[in-house]
């Protein structure tokens, strides 16, 4: 699905490198292309809300095409979070990064990176996709609903930050493998990577969809992409929503 010869666009500042993602699409302007902003004034993670952004830090979307179902489509979120964990491993070390259910990473309980998926249909059987995401290289948010980390607070005192367009240089050609993957073997080798690193599995946790709330263990990921959650009434299969746990070993 992914293109390895997309070109690098970078902006030193533009409100959000997803928004402008759209913007082209909007007026058929899909050629594939990697949007990169040293800085966004309006950037936004899950569900609207406010994601800042800070300099040093990798914010990164890329636009392709794709002829590929929507379900496919969806699978790219788990190929970008175990690319991106892959490459930060690289950087302070094998196993450091997790993934939380649906699209975060995690490195010592704390949020290192985000991802996104936008889409919309340009005619019969052909689709233009926004996959994006941030990582925090060089600085963590703190005025957000949780935990942060950046990879600089992991590094030695006289280290520098990964420099952001060395670390796409670095994650593209595992989130390419990982795309190519899904097409030539389905949803299962890429299931297993992603659950080898699930953080919080097996443990308690309350999931938040609108108004309700459920709770139960974090049992695993099902064939879809779904969490699996086993709660008093048996195992429910959740396709959106978001993930508290209660305790994490």
């Amino acid at each position: 699905m992914i293109d390895g010869q997309a070109p690098v666009e970078v902006f030193d500042e533009i409100d959000s490198t997803i928004l402008e993602a759209r913007r082209r699409a909007e007026r058929n302007d899909v050629s594939p292309v990697w949007l990169i902003a040293k800085r966004q004034t309006a950037g936004r993670g899950r569900r609207g809300r406010a994601w800042t952004s800070h300099g040093g830090n990798l914010m990164a979307t890329l636009l392709f095409t794709t002829d590929q179902p929507p379900q496919q489509i969806a699978l790219l979120g788990f190929a970008t979070g175990v690319a991106l964990a892959e490459t930060i491993d690289a950087i302070i070390g094998a196993g450091s990064a997790q993934l939380k259910w649906p699209n975060d990473v995690f490195i010592s309980g704390a949020k290192a990176s985000g991802i996104m998926l936008d889409s919309g249909t340009l005619g019969v059987g052909r689709t233009w996709v926004a996959l994006a995401f941030g990582v925090n290289l060089a600085d963590a948010p703190q005025n957000i609903d949780q935990k942060t980390i950046a990879i600089r607070d992991l590094l030695p005192p006289d280290a520098p930050a990964p420099e952001p367009l060395a670390f796409l240089a670095a994650l593209r050609p595992r989130l390419e493998g990982w795309s190519a993957r899904i097409v030539s073997e389905g949803f299962e080798p890429l299931r297993r990577a992603w659950l080898q690193r699930a953080y919080g599995l097996g443990q308690e946790a309350r999931v938040v969809q609108g108004e309700q709330i459920l709770e139960g263990r974090i049992a695993g990921l099902s064939s879809r992409g779904e969490l699996e959650l086993d709660t008093t009434t048996g195992r429910r299969l959740i396709a959106a929503g978001d993930v508290f746990l209660s305790k994490v070993a």
